[in-house]
């Protein structure tokens, strides 16, 4: 049996990893600046990490979501504690695309509208309604388009408050900081000014925190640079530092029924494990402190860059844009210079997604390795 081609393959195989670092079977270190697409948010193998897990697998790996499992609310009490959103309810589910697609339909329930604002270059999920809230016309299909989404410009306040006054928009739904898209940080007014809107015209405001959440911006959220009360807040990638894991976040006035919301591995035992020891090593370790201060100190070395046009982001979620296309440069970076990186749908930007331990000699290490690329040309 063959496995059906979704992506274009490097010719390497990592064989383990641990803290910042990928090795392949000869034993090659590479430096890991992409973490799996944001997955790695604490670093490879973190004794932590594997020992949570591994404790819990000798306990119990699985049952169904229609016994208790306390491991789901010491996840919440924790992520509250640490995120400021003690006040919100917790649904546990599998993936960032489950996430949003929950939150849609949360959104719905609750107004009764199918009219859905997302934005240019916006990346929700490959799930039936995600898929159709994300700015890609390639990867939904005719069974997809079931209701209508509007894309508007990003930081563009007239087009979606002339949309929003119209009073029949379900929800708005954008990223705390593009990741597909290229890296995109939205203006804090901005947010502010959709929020407010929202609540006039009775739409819910969904912030997609999967990539920039967890404290990858140098906030554990993203949106928390404004001031912004989400009503859905949805989660996944570094939640589980690799074992499959996301969440939605559901602000106080939305009212709980059985039925509504479900999932057969959500908040399974094994994952509320992950969750767990991923928060205690954010907390213990103050990674989002250090996301904030090596991602400014990455960002003031990458501003020095002579080939690159503009560098954005915020904490350890950067892209770097050049006047080229990047793929050349990545596959350099990676065979020359052992360095993993990444790429988004704008085929000029590099993302850097590297894990929120990162630390200062390692991103000095990037930028020799980067400028030595640049230096041999591509």
């Amino acid at each position: 049996m063959q496995l059906f081609d979704v992506y274009p393959l490097y010719d390497l195989e990592p064989v383990r990893a641990e803290g910042h670092h990928v090795y392949d079977a000869q034993g090659q270190a590479y430096l890991d600046l992409y973490g799996g697409h944001a997955v790695i948010s604490i670093g490879h193998s973190h004794p932590h990490y594997i020992k949570t897990i591994s404790d819990q697998l000798n306990r119990i790996g699985f049952y169904s979501n229609s016994i208790q499992n306390p491991l789901q609310q010491e996840l919440a009490d924790k992520l509250g504690a640490l995120s400021g959103c003690d006040e919100y309810q917790l649904f546990l589910c599998n993936s960032g695309a489950e996430a949003n697609e929950n939150a849609l339909k949360m959104a719905s329930f609750h107004n009764g509208r199918t009219k859905v604002i997302a934005f240019k270059k916006a990346f929700h999920g490959r799930t039936s309604v995600a898929v159709n809230a994300t700015d890609n016309e390639k990867i939904k299909a005719p069974i997809n388009r079931t209701y209508a989404t509007e894309f508007h410009e990003w930081n563009d306040l007239e087009s979606v408050s002339a949309s929003l006054a119209q009073g029949d928009v379900c929800a708005v739904i954008i990223e705390g900081i593009q990741g597909i898209g290229g890296i995109h940080v939205p203006d804090p007014a901005f947010l502010e000014t959709i929020a407010d809107l929202c609540k006039k015209h009775d739409t819910v405001l969904i912030l997609d925190e999967i990539q920039s959440g967890y404290g990858r911006s140098g906030k554990f959220f993203a949106y928390q640079y404004s001031k912004v009360e989400p009503d859905l807040i949805t989660m996944a990638k570094g939640m589980g530092n690799g074992f499959p894991i996301g969440g939605l976040l559901i602000h106080p006035r939305f009212q709980a029924s059985y039925g509504l919301l479900g999932t057969t591995f959500g908040g399974n035992h094994l994952a509320c494990a992950a969750g767990i020891a991923v928060l205690d090593v954010i907390r213990e370790e103050q990674l989002v402190e250090n996301a904030a201060s090596v991602g400014d100190h990455l960002m003031d070395q990458l501003r020095d860059i002579d080939e690159a046009t503009e560098v954005r982001g915020l904490g350890l979620m950067i892209g770097l844009e050049f006047p080229f296309a990047v793929g050349p440069l990545r596959k350099q970076l990676l065979f020359d210079h052992k360095v993993f990186t990444g790429s988004s749908s704008d085929p000029n930007v590099l993302r850097l997604l590297p894990a929120l331990s990162l630390g200062k000699a390692e991103a000095d290490q990037f930028i020799q390795e980067l400028k030595s690329a640049l230096a041999v040309g591509v």
